[in-house]
C-alpha cells in the first residue's frame, strides 16, 4: 500500500528516489502531458458555464484522480516512490526543508523569478518549460513575493469546522467547505498557497512546478481529515444540476471516474498520520 509522508520526514534517499522518478516523467514527455491537461482545465472552468476541475465542488474528486494518475506515473517508473504532502500550515517559511537545494530548490531570483539551485533549474538542462504562458523556458518562482503568509493551522482548522460540504450556486460565491479550501472565500486556503508561490505557481500551467504535487497532496489530505470529522455531510450536489459535476457524474477528462469513486482515498494510498 502507498503512504503518502509529509515532505519534513522523507530521508535523503526518498527524496532523491522522487526527485529522480519525477526528472524522468519529464525526460520521456509524459510530465508535460498532466501540465497540458490542467492547464485546459482551469482555463476552461468558469462560474457561469460547465466547471469540472476548479470552481465546482468536483475540485476535490477531481484533483484526487488527477493526483492518483500522477503518482502511478510515477511508481511506472520507480515503485517505491510515492507522492510527499507539504503541510503549509506547518512549513511556512522560504526557509522550509522543502525548498532546499537537495529537493525542490528554492525561490526565484529577484529580476526574473528564474529558480536557480536544485535539480529543476534551466542550467541543469532537465527541466525545460515546455506547456506555458509566455516566451520563458525555466522554472520560476517568488516565494512570498505577491501574498506575505501562508495558512495557518488556525485558518485551516476553521475550514474543517465547516459541516457542509458545498451549497449553491456551486462555484465561486459558493459557501461550503469545498469553496473555503479551494479559496475562492473565506481564509483562501489553496488559492493563497498557489499565489505565495509564484512564478508557474500562480498560472494555469502550475504543475510545471513540482511543488504543485505536494500543495495538492495537502489539499487532499485536508479533505481526507474533513471526511472523517463530518461522516454524515457527504458529497454534494447529488443529482440533476446544471454545468457542475453531480456525485455519480462521470468525470472530464477520464469520463471512467465519478466523484462517489473517489471519496474514498484507502483503496488506493494512506496518509502517514491514518490511524
Amino acid at each position: 500500500m502507498t503512504v503518502r509522508k509529509n515532505q519534513a520526514s522523507l530521508s535523503a534517499d526518498e527524496k532523491r528516489r522522487f526527485v529522480a522518478a519525477v526528472l524522468e516523467l519529464k525526460r520521456s514527455g509524459r510530465y508535460d502531458e498532466f501540465v497540458t491537461t490542467h492547464n485546459a482545465f482551469i482555463m476552461g472552468d468558469v462560474d457561469d458555464g460547465e466547471r469540472t476541475g476548479h470552481r465546482s465542488p468536483s475540485f476535490l474528486p477531481w484533483h484526487r484522480r488527477f493526483l492518483l494518475d500522477f503518482e502511478r506515473a510515477l511508481q511506472s517508473v520507480d515503485a517505491s516512490v510515492a507522492l510527499p504532502y507539504w503541510d503549509w500550515s506547518a512549513d511556512r517559511t522560504a526557509g522550509s526543508s522543502l525548498w532546499a537545494p537537495d529537493f525542490l530548490g528554492g525561490s526565484g531570483r529577484a529580476r526574473d523569478g528564474r529558480v536557480t539551485d536544485g535539480p529543476f533549474t534551466e542550467s541543469a538542462g532537465n527541466w525545460p518549460i515546455t506547456v506555458r504562458v509566455d516566451g520563458r523556458t525555466y522554472l520560476r518562482r517568488a516565494l512570498a513575493g505577491a501574498v506575505r503568509e501562508l495558512p495557518t493551522p488556525a485558518e485551516v482548522e476553521s475550514v474543517l469546522a465547516m459541516s457542509r460540504y458545498d451549497t449553491a450556486p456551486w462555484n465561486s460565491a459558493s459557501d461550503g467547505f469545498r469553496n473555503h479550501l479551494e479559496g475562492w472565500r473565506g481564509v483562501n486556503l489553496h488559492n493563497r498557497v498557489h499565489v505565495w508561490v509564484g512564478g508557474q505557481m500562480a498560472t494555469g500551467v502550475s504543475p510545471n512546478d513540482p511543488v504543485f504535487w505536494l500543495t495538492h497532496a495537502f489539499v487532499d489530505k485536508l479533505w481526507a481529515r474533513w471526511q472523517r470529522r463530518h461522516p454524515r455531510s457527504g458529497y454534494l450536489p447529488a443529482a440533476g444540476t446544471r454545468d457542475v459535476v453531480d456525485l455519480n457524474d462521470p468525470m472530464k477528462p477520464w469520463n471512467d471516474t465519478t466523484p462517489a469513486d473517489m471519496l474514498d482515498h484507502t483503496p488506493h494510498y494512506t496518509f502517514d498520520t491514518d490511524a
